[in-house]
């Protein structure tokens, strides 16, 4: 299973980005999921449906399913945040998995930076970042080695991902102890070399 990230701040055209990579990638044959951070009232379940009747009951968990699709709902006993390497392991197999948000998240990730939404750029201070989508190339605060790629071009997003796949292998901290959350070709590398536009 491979893994990256997608971040930036909100208007930067994550979703609409993350969206035209998963076309391109199903349509290159990979089973994508995508994990999400969301804000903390956000909800799938409608008061009066029996799933919703269940949570108030006090369940602790329910499952709702039918011959198309699937969902869990799970109620957290105490406030909890929890980590991208909590809710990937949460996944079925599959060949990618993009994450949208989770920006300090310490995967590897494509930043996606506007000018115009005038907020500040993350890969600077990531280790990360192993690209930038983005616009407006020539206003990045600050200049950098690291791959760009036309936010308005999914295809060369798509095709920069499938161009060196085993880069975004994962391997989960939560069950392989001293192996990094992330596993590119230069797992034992360090942030430059994992920033190298050849890569």
């Amino acid at each position: 299973m491979k893994v990256v990230g997608f971040s930036g701040y909100s208007g930067s055209g994550k979703t609409t980005l993350v969206e035209q990579i998963i076309s391109r990638l199903k349509l290159a044959g990979q089973r994508v999921s995508v994990v999400k951070h969301a804000h903390h009232d956000f909800d799938i379940d409608h008061e009066g449906k029996d799933s919703w009747r269940h949570r108030q009951a006090g369940a602790f968990e329910v499952v709702v399913a039918s011959d198309r699709r699937l969902a869990k709902i799970r109620e957290y006993e105490v406030e909890s945040e929890p980590t991208v390497h909590q809710l990937i392991v949460e996944l079925y197999d599959c060949d990618w998995v993009l994450v949208e948000g989770f920006k300090h998240a310490d995967i590897l990730k494509i930043e996606v930076w506007r000018a115009a939404a005038n907020k500040p750029a993350q890969y600077p201070n990531d280790p990360f970042v192993v690209a930038i989508s983005t616009d407006s190339p020539d206003q990045l605060p600050q200049p950098t080695a690291l791959p760009l790629l036309d936010l308005n071009d999914p295809d060369a997003v798509a095709h920069f991902l499938l161009g060196n796949p085993e880069r975004y292998e994962y391997r989960s901290p939560l069950f392989d102890t001293g192996a990094p959350a992330h596993a590119d070709a230069g797992a034992s590398a360090g942030p430059a070399d994992r920033r190298d536009p050849a890569n």
